[in-house]
């Protein structure tokens, strides 16, 4: 399937659907005739492969209680191990319905009320409010920002681990919104710290199968060939992957005996809920059926932000989008043109489009805007055009 043809099939018109990135902006922005490109899902129908498991299990028509079968194991440490060389012990692996409630989890599970949790920021909203909202002490440590490219400050990171007396660290792998996969090297440099002052790491890595540079993925657990495995509890789904959100449905992978007996010793107590049969079916169904997909999926990212950062730096050059190695969510910096307090209005009421803004990540990065690049190329240039023209439009009255 060539390009072209992978669109025709698989990109999909959302509208009318109770879709929140389309339906729901009433509600979020005040708006309805805006163009979304906000919320972290696709535009692109899941794989064929996962659609026909699904179908499948609904003609069975029982979606009572279930188990999950060894097949599914095997099919996600096959996933882990030829992709990122980390093959998955069955006894590793436990599940929730989604990351940010596997750290609500975690917090719950290893840290007491007050206890300090750690942060980088500009990161993901929801990691604010799970620790806050769980009665711990947030901790944000900015990372370092530079021409449009985002680094750890690590002896920033060390003071705040000391003088907070940080118990947690809530980590993002790839980096959302910053657009970074860490190299090992990083990740050496602050899971050592973490190791060094008994810091527990939380590392989300939900975006793992989405790196769209020359570049590899290395899993927290298997940095240094696992050096650091006995700190680090994994959460991952294939949610991103696939498309598939609100099937409810992530790992937790704890490869620690004791941190994972203190983890069960936790969930015991919780009216938990059984695995969602369809989550199950549709991820395994994409592990086993779903690299091609996949493969289209990503050159269309990759398509949509060369053409973004193109486009931009040649009419706007001093608009600064991130370099965007993994996610597909581009982060840009209007500093250049807007005044940060200006940024909100200028996008919503005069480029009419619906984003993440800067300051929802982290209170620093105020003027910055996140844009959705796993849509409709149409969409990409539609955001590109109308914010070039209104820029202009504005330099020139």
């Amino acid at each position: 399937m060539n390009r072209q043809a992978f669109l025709d099939h698989y990109l999909v018109d959302r509208r009318q659907t109770d879709s929140s990135k389309w339906d729901g902006m009433k509600e979020k922005f005040g708006e309805e005739d805006l163009l979304p490109m906000w919320i972290a899902d696709m535009e692109f129908k899941t794989c064929d492969a996962i659609t026909a498991a699904l179908t499948e299990r609904c003609k069975h028509g029982v979606f009572g209680y279930s188990m999950v079968p060894e097949s599914y194991y095997k099919a996600y440490s096959d996933w882990m191990d030829q992709r990122y060389s980390f093959p998955l012990k069955k006894d590793w692996v436990r599940f929730s319905t989604g990351c940010v409630t596997g750290i609500a989890w975690m917090i719950h599970a290893y840290t007491q009320p007050g206890d300090a949790c750690m942060i980088l920021t500009p990161v993901y909203y929801p990691f604010h409010n799970v620790v806050t909202n769980n009665n711990r002490r947030l901790v944000t440590v900015d990372l370092h920002y530079e021409h449009g490219y985002f680094t750890m400050d690590y002896e920033a990171i060390e003071k705040a681990i000391i003088e907070n007396d940080v118990k947690m660290f809530v980590q993002c792998s790839p980096h959302n919104p910053a657009g970074r996969v860490w190299d090992e090297e990083e990740l050496d440099q602050v899971l050592a710290i973490c190791e060094k002052h008994h810091v527990l790491v939380v590392s989300d890595e939900i975006h793992h199968d989405l790196v769209i540079a020359d570049k590899k993925f290395i899993p927290a657990a298997a940095v240094c060939n696992g050096r650091y495995r006995d700190i680090i509890v994994t959460l991952s789904s294939a949610s991103k992957t696939f498309n598939l959100a609100t099937l409810l449905h992530s790992h937790i992978i704890i490869t620690n005996d004791e941190l994972r007996a203190r983890y069960d010793q936790f969930a015991s107590g919780l009216n938990r809920t059984e695995v969602s049969i369809m989550g199950m079916l549709a991820t395994q169904a994409g592990y086993e059926a779903g690299s091609e997909w996949l493969s289209h999926v990503l050159d269309t990212i990759r398509d949509n932000y060369i053409y973004l950062k193109e486009i931009l730096n040649q009419e706007l050059p001093e608009v600064t989008v991130c370099e965007l190695e993994g996610t597909y969510l581009a982060f840009l910096d209007m500093r250049g043109y807007l005044s940060p307090d200006e940024v909100q209005h200028f996008i919503q009421k005069q480029c009419h489009l619906a984003v993440d803004y800067g300051e929802w990540f982290g209170a620093n990065f105020k003027g910055f805007i996140r844009l959705n690049l796993a849509t409709d190329p149409k969409f990409v240039r539609q955001a590109a055009e109308i914010i070039i023209e209104m820029i202009k439009n504005k330099k020139n009255s």
